[in-house]
């Protein structure tokens, strides 16, 4: 069985810029997309990765 998985635009976007990043969540993982390119690479993170990212990157 395949999931579709909801993607949104992620808050570090631009929303006029070329730099957009949306999410998914789904349990375990949080799923990355180029959302210029929704059929390329993706990267998934486990939750506890993704918190520590964002304590990483709130911090800059």
């Amino acid at each position: 069985m395949t999931t579709e998985l909801a993607w949104f635009k992620s808050s570090y976007s631009s929303n006029d810029g070329p730099d957009c990043v949306e999410i998914a969540i789904s349990q375990p993982a949080i799923h990355i997309r180029d959302s210029k390119n929704k059929d390329g690479s993706r990267l998934s993170f486990t939750g506890g990765a993704w918190s520590e990212f964002l304590e990483f990157t709130a911090g800059r």
